[in-house]
């Protein structure tokens, strides 16, 4: 007989990269947010107790590894270090935004593959599932020798794009080539034609968008991407899209980084809207875009952990 939800229980940890998200999971699953301590001493060190029993549960720790990331994936690390040496039954991150997912390769000689070096921390910590958002490239998944769940932010931007512009010929936008599959996805969704800006790179952070594939006159064009961070690629894709006669420009992507220029360079291209997740808690400075709308992944997360916990599919979510 199936072991029910019931039968196996279960904690929810947080820390300290985005405690609001963590709660808003905790609160749709029933639950309180397990009890810890972290502490920082003088010198950097962080210090981890988990102050309640966990013996025989299964520990789901949620925290992204973005700014500031080395110290948040420590956090995840000690966290999870702590929680085996608690003698749990299993060890999950929830790791709703991975950092160093764009180093996934060597793209130059003697540099380092740092998304593997992560996978390996992750597993070293005594973590036996990964629960992830929109990886960069999704072949990190294949880094873990374990399961892991990898959700698409599709899932939680679609029935809010899909309400309010679907009354409107759409036209689905990838940024760059690497993108391509993602925007198919969603244009499948949409049953909306695709269009590909494009672009060449002149160094880290630094995007010029060239041409565009695909027919975006008079129509809303969505540019879509997995992450907005210094919003570089984006607005060069929007400036693009402008010429070529776009009625509306919305850019989404499930993760706001929001480093660097990202602020200025939003603030005066041509997008009617902004959309991104909580995966990443939005900086205070960003509160003022007023064509900036964020969803909540909350829902999402906490139904696959209640299905992992089910045994039930997660796959079935998409």
């Amino acid at each position: 007989m199936a072991t029910s939800f019931q039968e196996r229980p279960f904690k929810i940890f947080s820390g300290s990269s985005n405690p609001q998200l963590a709660q808003a999971i905790a609160d749709k699953l029933g639950v309180e947010l397990g009890k810890r301590v972290l502490r920082t001493f003088s010198d950097g060190e962080i210090h981890c107790e988990i102050q309640e029993n966990v013996r025989g549960h299964d520990a789901f720790v949620i925290q992204s590894t973005s700014s500031p990331c080395n110290t948040n994936l420590m956090e995840l690390l000690i966290l999870g270090d702590a929680l085996r040496r608690a003698s749990t039954r299993s060890v999950c991150a929830v790791i709703p935004y991975y950092g160093y997912a764009r180093q996934d390769r060597k793209t130059a000689p003697r540099t380092p593959i740092t998304a593997r070096l992560v996978a390996d921390l992750i597993t070293a910590a005594g973590f036996n599932r990964v629960i992830c958002m929109d990886l960069h490239a999704g072949q990190i998944q294949g880094y873990f020798d374990f399961p892991v769940d990898h959700l698409f932010g599709s899932a939680v931007s679609f029935p809010y794009l899909s309400q309010k512009y679907s009354s409107q010929p759409v036209t689905i936008v990838s940024p760059d080539a690497g993108g391509t599959e993602r925007a198919r996805i969603m244009a499948k969704m949409f049953d909306a034609p695709l269009a590909i800006v494009d672009k060449r790179r002149s160094g880290p952070n630094e995007a010029k968008a060239m041409n565009l594939i695909g027919e975006v006159r008079g129509r809303c064009a969505i540019l879509l991407d997995d992450m907005i961070d210094t919003a570089g690629t984006l607005t060069e894709a929007a400036r693009l899209l402008k010429a070529e006669g776009a009625s509306k420009i919305v850019a989404c992507a499930s993760h706001g980084v929001f480093s660097g220029a990202a602020l200025e360079r939003l603030s005066g291209a041509d997008f009617d809207e902004v959309v991104v997740t909580d995966t990443i808690p939005l900086q205070e400075s960003f509160k003022k875009l007023k064509n900036l709308t964020v969803l909540t992944v909350a829902p999402l997360v906490a139904e696959t952990i209640r299905r992992n916990q089910r045994n039930e599919s997660v796959s079935s979510l998409f």
